[in-house]
C-alpha cells in the first residue's frame, strides 16, 4: 500500500492513466499536472497547475517515459498548455523525492543532479524493458506486415542487436518461420545466436550479409545502417528501426534508393497503451514502496 505518499504525475500519454489507477488504488495521495483535457475523472486524484508550492510535499514525481525534451518540456496528450520543468521547480523537491521517468535526457538530469534529487529511469531496468519487448515485438510485426506483400513465413529477416528487445524480436520471427539471421559484437551474443537456432553473424560482415534481406530490424541506438550498407540491399528491404530517435539508419540514403525504411521508438505506447502502463505501473508501485520503506527505516 502507498497510504499516505504523495504522487505527483506531470503529463503524459495514455500509459500514464494505468499508473495513476493503480497509485490511486493503493492509497496513495495523488495529484495530477498538465492533465486538465482528460475527461475521465480519477476519483481521489486531484488537478494542478505546475508551480512551486505544488511540488514541495512531494514523495515520487513521475514523469511520461521521454521525461523532458532537451530544453525542459514535457509532452502531455492531456494539456493544451505547454509544461516546462524548469530549475526552481526541482529546486522545491524535497530532497527525499524521487523521479521517475522511462529516459532521461542531460537536461533532466542535470537539472535534478543540481537539487541532488534521485532520478531513476525505468527504461534502463531489465525487467521493464523484458516486459516491454512484447508490445514492442507485437507492433513491429503489424508494421511489416502492412508495408510489405510478402509474408514474414520463409522471408530472410536480420536483426541487429541481441539486447532485450532483439532478442524477443529474433524469436518471434523464428516462431513465425522466418530465415533469421542476428548480427552482434560480442562473442557471448554470437554465441546465444546460435544456440536459440539462428544464424549469427559480426557486424563488420554487415554488408555481406543484408545482400538478399527482406525484413532488417534494427535495435541498435547508434548509425549502423549507412549509405555503404543499405548500398547492399535489394531495393525491396523494408528496414524497420526500433532504436530511440533518432535510431541508426540512415534514412536519407535509404529514401534516395527507394528502399522503405522507418523509425518506429515507442511503440509499446502506441500499439499497447494499456499493457504498456500496466508494466510500468506494476513497477512503479513497487518502487515507490519500497522507496518509503529505505526512507522509514533511515529515520529510525
Amino acid at each position: 500500500m502507498l497510504t499516505g505518499i504523495h504522487v505527483a504525475f506531470i503529463g503524459g500519454d495514455a500509459r500514464q492513466l494505468e499508473v495513476i489507477k493503480r497509485c490511486i488504488q493503493l492509497d496513495a495521495s495523488v495529484t495530477l499536472i498538465g492533465f486538465d483535457n482528460l475527461e475521465s475523472i480519477f476519483t481521489g486524484a486531484t488537478k494542478r497547475p505546475l508551480s512551486c508550492d505544488v511540488l514541495r510535499d512531494v514523495d515520487a514525481l513521475i514523469l511520461p517515459v521521454v521525461g523532458t525534451d532537451d530544453d525542459g518540456y514535457v509532452e502531455s496528450i492531456f494539456c493544451s498548455k505547454p509544461l516546462r520543468l524548469l530549475e526552481e521547480h526541482a529546486a522545491s523537491l524535497q530532497k527525499h523525492c524521487v523521479v521517475y521517468t522511462g529516459m532521461a535526457k542531460p537536461y533532466l538530469r542535470q537539472l535534478l543532479a543540481a537539487s541532488q534529487i534521485t532520478l531513476v529511469e525505468l527504461l534502463d531496468r531489465d525487467d521493464v524493458a523484458i516486459y516491454n519487448s512484447i508490445p514492442t515485438v507485437e507492433g513491429a510485426l503489424m508494421m511489416a506486415i502492412q508495408h510489405t506483400d510478402i509474408t514474414i513465413h520463409g522471408s530472410q529477416a536480420i536483426v541487429l542487436g541481441l539486447g532485450r528487445t532483439g532478442m524477443s524480436m529474433a524469436r518471434a520471427l523464428h516462431a513465425l518461420g522466418a530465415r533469421v539471421k542476428v548480427g552482434a559484437r560480442r562473442q557471448e551474443h554470437l554465441a546465444r545466436i546460435y544456440e536459440m537456432g539462428l544464424t549469427p553473424f559480426h557486424f563488420s560482415e554487415l554488408k555481406q550479409q543484408v545482400t538478399n534481406a527482406d525484413f532488417i530490424f534494427n535495435t541498435v541506438p547508434h548509425l549502423v545502417l549507412t549509405a555503404e550498407v543499405i548500398a547492399q540491399m535489394p531495393q525491396t528491404a523494408f528496414i524497420l528501426d526500433l532504436a530511440s530517435k533518432p535510431g541508426g539508419t540512415d534514412f536519407r540514403y535509404a529514401e534516395k534508393r527507394g528502399i522503405k525504411a522507418l523509425l518506429a521508438p515507442g511503440l509499446p505506447g502506441i500499439v499497447a497503451p494499456k499493457t504498456a502502463g500496466k508494466i510500468m505501473a506494476q513497477t512503479l508501485s513497487r518502487l515507490i514502496a519500497e522507496q518509503t520503506i529505505t526512507r522509514g527505516s533511515q529515520h529510525e
